[in-house]
């Protein structure tokens, strides 16, 4: 009765796990959809590094030009 009990409880053990592990197949409208959604992510990413990268060269430029004028003061200065 023992290896009854134990021959089951390891058939549904190992049933439980290979069932569980198995991908589901999607549908073309569910491999479309989530394409587009990886490409929206993508996009939006995308478009943060660019508003990134715009605001570091504003403030270059800011930089640059506090630099230049206070050069330029310090030229005018010295004459």
């Amino acid at each position: 009765m023992k290896k009854l009990v134990y021959t089951f409880l390891i058939l549904f053990s190992l049933t439980t796990v290979f069932t569980s592990c198995r991908e589901e197949k999607k549908t073309p409208e569910e491999k479309i959809e989530e394409t587009m959604d990886e490409m929206q992510d993508d996009i939006d990413e995308a478009s943060d590094d660019v508003k990134d990268a715009m605001e570091d060269v504003e403030d270059e430029i800011e930089e640059v030009k506090e630099e230049s004028k206070a050069e330029v003061e310090e030229m005018t200065d010295e004459q």
